[in-house]
């Protein structure tokens, strides 16, 4: 984005980002609840760490960053695996698992739809908001630009 975009602009859009590919690992999750051997994904949550020290950018603000874990041989030895450089994850918060390997309960699934619009609808909320203020700003009115 625009070094000139404000950062609750790049946020927004940010989360707006996230929610979109939540959505549509939650509809493939939906797509695929009857495939056997298929592990429910969900998508990492976005790192806010750089907007944050955007804004607070300056002599003795506080470093924000998010932990970075890397495999040793132990834990490659016990089974982890290196990430894959997405940010689909598989879900950990699964309810049961079927008999053949599927862990993708459609009820989950659908709470998670449904999650993602309140989000979705939370973040355009502030969108409309931001616009409107930065209207008012430029002595702007009305639904024009």
């Amino acid at each position: 984005m625009s070094g000139n975009t404000p950062a609750i602009i790049q946020g927004v859009t940010q989360a707006m980002r996230h929610l979109s590919d939540r959505q549509r690992v939650t509809a493939q999750n939906i797509a695929n609840s009857e495939t056997p051997g298929y592990r429910a994904r969900d998508v990492e949550a976005p790192d806010f760490s750089d907007l944050v020290e955007a804004v607070g950018a300056g002599a003795g603000a506080p470093a924000v960053r998010r932990p970075r874990v890397q495999l040793t041989s132990g834990m490659t030895a016990l089974g982890a695996s290196a990430p894959s450089g997405s940010h689909i994850i598989l879900d950990r918060n699964v309810s049961e698992t079927k008999p053949d390997g599927n862990n993708v309960t459609v009820e989950d699934q659908l709470l998670r739809m449904g999650q993602v619009q309140a989000d979705f609808t939370a973040m355009t909320g502030l969108y409309r908001k931001q616009m409107g203020l930065l209207r008012a700003a430029l002595g702007r009115t009305g639904g024009g630009g």
